[in-house]
């Protein structure tokens, strides 16, 4: 009875324990579109935000969230000063330093802008063709982003 009772709690708890939020990159995501068609929700962040740092603690470790994420959406976690290059919707994005060891990604402008300035954390979901259909720009708790994941899967 005692094993019957620990391999119970075991399964309860890898099976919670193991819920992992799947990250793509912005190619992952385009070459999806190409089987199944999905909303894309890119978290744009830096390391250094306080905010972009706890949205990562709280609302991306939420099991509910994960599990919508997971199936019905493509998400991107990305970080404003990637350096690396970037190939999505036919065009190469690129770092733009700014100072030293200072600057942001390109592709992050393109997707994070709102009222011609840059504010973490946001979060920019993208439809079917890639086109902008909505932008946030601020921290959203797992009780707003439930809410915004439920509006979008209508």
């Amino acid at each position: 009875m005692k094993k019957l009772l620990l391999f119970i709690l075991f399964l309860g708890i890898t099976s919670t324990g193991f819920c992992q939020l799947k990250s793509r990159t912005f190619e992952d995501a385009e070459s999806l579109q190409q089987i199944q068609k999905r909303k894309i929700i890119v978290f744009i962040h830096t390391d250094w935000c306080q905010f972009c740092q706890r949205m990562k603690a709280t609302t991306f470790k939420n099991e509910e969230i994960i599990q919508k994420l997971n199936a019905n959406f493509y998400f991107i976690d990305f970080n404003a000063e990637e350096k690396r290059d970037i190939n999505f919707n036919n065009r190469i994005f690129k770092y733009q330093p700014s100072g030293n060891n200072v600057g942001v990604h390109e592709l992050a402008l393109q997707l994070g802008t709102q009222n011609n300035q840059i504010v973490y954390p946001i979060l920019c979901v993208l439809n079917e063709k890639n086109e902008i259909i909505f932008q946030y720009s601020n921290y959203l708790s797992p009780k707003d982003f439930k809410l915004l994941l439920e509006n979008l899967e209508k």
